[in-house]
Parts: C-alpha cells; structure tokens; sequence
C-alpha cells in the first residue's frame, strides 16, 4: 500500500485584532484608503506591509512641518523669519534625501513654501485659533466607530484649513468634491469639539511647477446631506471590513501603487 504524505497545513495569520482596531475608530484618511482601492488598505493598513514613503510624500511631509512651525509662530505672536524657515527645510529636506528624496527638489521645495507665505492671504500677525491639534468625535451614539483627525490650522472664525502639495492647478469645484470625505470629517471634529459651527474649510494647493502658485479653494460650511453620505461611508467601510471584503480596484491609479507586485501575486 502506498503511504501518502499529509498535505502540508499553510497557517494564515490572524488578524482580528488589527481588524478590530481599524473599526474602533476611524479617519479621512483611511477612508479615502478604502475608496480608493480596498486590496491596497489592506497590504497598508492590515497586513501593514512596509514601504519607502514616495518622493511626493516626503516633499509634503517637509513642506507641512514648516508650515507647522510658521502656524506655531504666529499662534506664540512671534515674528516670522522666512530665513529660519528656510533653513528647517533645507535641513528637513537633508533627511528626506536619505530616506530617497531627489537633492535636486530642494530648491523648487522653499520656492513653494516661499510663494505660499508670501501669497496665502493669511497675515503674518493673524493668531490662530488652533494648530495641529489631535482631536476626535463620538459616533458610537450612530452605531458608529469614533472619528478622528487632525487639524492642520484654524483660523479666526472657525475657518479649517488643510494643506495640500500637488503637480496640477486643482480645479475648484472638482476639489471640492474630491476632498468632500475630508472636509466633512472636519467640520464634525470642529463642531464635537468646540459646539459652534464651522466657518468655511479652506484647501491651500501648494502648486509644484517651475513657477510655484497657491490655490486657496473654499468650501461651504457642511451640511446634513453630506453628513449623511459621510455616515453611510463609515457603515461600509466598518461591515466590509469586518466581513474582510477585500477586493483589488484596477485603474490608472495602479501605475504609482506601493504595491503593484503585491496585488499582482494576490489570489
């Protein structure tokens, strides 16, 4: 008689626990991870697969830590020093080159920020209301996980203002759309935390081409059919989730994807 080996047992890792913190709370950005590609969420989020961080993502991260500072300088009413400014993102930038930035954006990189202190509209003895500030919003009383997020700046007014790097001049009406997830996890974060209404949400496009320009595009206060929709989001994102309904989503977007090869092998 022929003995037959035991087919080998492939153990699959668990993993519930992830899972179950991803539903507890949740923010605009992993939101925008789900719509965009629920596979990709997945390898990032769960399976927290590690990646460098893209040149575009360095570039704006060191952008946003000086416009952090030069916030903080006016919530403090300090003077600003465009020098000091430049020399934390040269230094910034320094590190980001280690990491895979390309030495040769450091240049176009203080350009941007240059041209958007200079052209933000935002005076430099304005104080803001708040800066960076780590905040959250119960849900659960909408059978919801709790939101959380972080707040770039306000200004005077309640007005919130997100910081955005791009390539392309946005076009107003279709940022507004794009960025409606965000904006409204913003204004409920701002209302949770302060009981007032937001004033308008701001988008600052610092624009990188070879001569940097700002785009300010405003956004209405939200209203309740844009809670609404933000609310059926969050209800599919959490069962999907827990059902673990992970699907890939084919498009242009997968020429710039972290993890192309990684979805290519997946079955």
């Amino acid at each position: 008689m022929i003995a037959f080996a035991e087919p080998e047992t492939k153990l699959v890792p668990s993993y519930a626990g992830r899972i179950q913190k991803l539903t507890d709370t949740i923010s605009a950005s992993r939101l925008g991870a789900w719509q965009q590609c629920r596979l990709k969420f997945w390898f990032r989020y769960v399976e927290e697969l590690p990646k460098p961080k893209a040149p575009a993502l360095l570039l704006g991260s060191a952008i946003h830590s000086v416009l952090q500072e030069w916030n903080l300088w006016r919530w403090e009413e300090k003077a600003t020093d465009l020098n000091r400014l430049e020399e934390l993102f040269r230094s910034l930038w320094a590190e980001a080159v280690e990491e895979g930035g390309d030495p040769e954006v450091a240049n176009l990189g203080w350009s941007m920020l240059d041209t958007y202190i200079r052209q933000s509209a935002i005076p430099f003895d304005e104080k803001p209301e708040a800066v960076e500030v780590k905040i959250e919003s119960d849900l659960t009383k909408h059978g919801l996980p709790n939101l959380v997020g972080v707040l770039d700046l306000v200004r005077p007014g309640g007005r919130i203002v997100d910081f955005k790097t791009t390539s392309r001049t946005p076009d107003p009406r279709t940022a507004a759309h794009m960025y409606q997830v965000q904006t409204t996890c913003y204004a409920l974060l701002y209302r949770e935390n302060t009981g007032e209404p937001e004033g308008e949400i701001e988008l600052h496009h610092l624009v990188k081409t070879k001569k940097p320009s700002v785009v300010v595009v405003p956004v209405k206060p939200v209203e309740q059919v844009q809670i609404d929709r933000l609310f059926r989001l969050i209800d599919s994102y959490a069962e999907g989730l827990q059902r673990e309904d992970i699907i890939p989503s084919p498009g242009f977007q997968c020429a710039s994807c972290e993890f192309f090869a990684e979805c290519q092998r997946w079955s």
